[in-house]
């Protein structure tokens, strides 16, 4: 006499409609002759139809996304002569919503019970949405190194050429990169706005950071900015500006001191955003006599990626440089 304990399990209807029920799958049976689709409760909802005792493929159709229309009903078509299973993914629209489905069934005309194919519906959107989001990140990282790697090989062209030994050059090329470093890891989502961005008033301060341990007190170094988004772009040139300035300034102007300050400001003018440079408490200075390849890398960022210009004042206490760039540049 065998052990009842040891028999296999078999599944009642209410198991099984529980089982599909907690999985979330939507059954559905179509008549290939009168192209009418029954469905459970489950995959009326999922569609956002109501429950009819059948409803025609072309009335789902219309719920369909247009550019997705012509394709399913294709396959669908085709699926008459699958052999074996198949699986096509579409999206649908539900009053505002998008929703991702998957429709899998069993193919081949021979294998239907009276004219009836049969298959279930499954809400994939999550899962869609997934890949989508880590195919935008991929793309988002090669084209974000690939800028990098091009910034990197025009400062590395530039400070060759601006450098006589090699031990400055590592030395002027690695504070270069070191600051492109630092704007990269401000650049993060910013809640209410769009895309990646850091903080102007972040990247000025930690931009900065450094210099101001140079001096004899802290505090020498002050930045005062309305809060604003600075995008990935903008972050990447104003690393480089700011970071020209600060070199001249530590060489030549007010951080060459252990008393000289800077004063980083910023005011936002319609259509524009003006940040102005101002040191203080230095040794007297005036305008170079030529442009070396840093000034002229400053000119050129600030006026191709930020759709603006810099202007240098050389009053008795120090340098004042006013950047002036467009809004929309700089959160791009």
């Amino acid at each position: 006499m065998s052990d009842p304990e040891s028999a296999p399990h078999v599944w009642n209807t209410e198991q099984l409609r529980r089982a599909v029920d907690a999985a979330g799958v939507a059954l559905w049976s179509w008549n290939v002759d009168t192209d009418q689709l029954v469905m459970d409760a489950l995959g009326y909802g999922l569609w956002g139809v109501p429950i009819t005792t059948a409803v025609r493929f072309e009335d789902l159709s219309a719920h369909i996304h247009p550019a997705d229309r012509d394709r399913v009903r294709a396959a669908f078509a085709a699926t008459r002569g699958i052999v074996g299973p198949y699986e096509i993914d579409f999206r649908i629209l539900v009053v505002d919503d998008v929703r991702w489905i998957s429709a899998r069934g069993q193919g081949d005309d021979a294998g239907m019970i009276g004219r009836i194919m049969v298959g279930v519906f499954l809400d994939v959107t999550g899962r869609k949405q997934a890949e989508e989001a880590n195919e935008l990140l991929a793309g988002e990282m090669s084209h974000r190194v690939k800028n990098l790697l091009t910034i990197a090989s025009a400062l590395t062209a530039i400070t060759s050429r601006s450098t006589e030994t090699a031990t400055d050059m590592a030395r002027e090329l690695t504070d270069r990169l070191t600051a492109l470093g630092r704007a990269h890891d401000l650049v993060r989502p910013i809640p209410g706005q769009e895309g990646k961005a850091a903080l102007l008033g972040d990247l000025l301060s930690v931009l900065l950071a450094p210099y101001d341990d140079l001096g004899a007190f802290s505090g020498r170094i002050r930045v005062s900015v309305p809060r604003m988004g600075v995008g990935e772009g903008a972050a990447t040139t104003l690393a480089l500006v700011i970071h020209e300035l600060a070199t001249n300034s530590l060489k030549y102007g007010a951080l060459s001191v252990a008393a000289g300050t800077l004063d980083v400001s910023c005011t936002a003018q319609d259509q524009d955003v003006v940040v102005v440079w101002t040191e203080r408490g230095g040794p007297p200075v005036k305008p170079p006599e030529g442009s070396g390849f840093g000034s002229k890398m400053v000119v050129r960022g600030m006026s191709a990626q930020l759709g603006g210009s810099i202007a240098y004042d050389w009053p008795a206490h120090g340098v004042i440089a006013t950047l002036r760039m467009l809004k929309d540049r700089l959160a791009t």
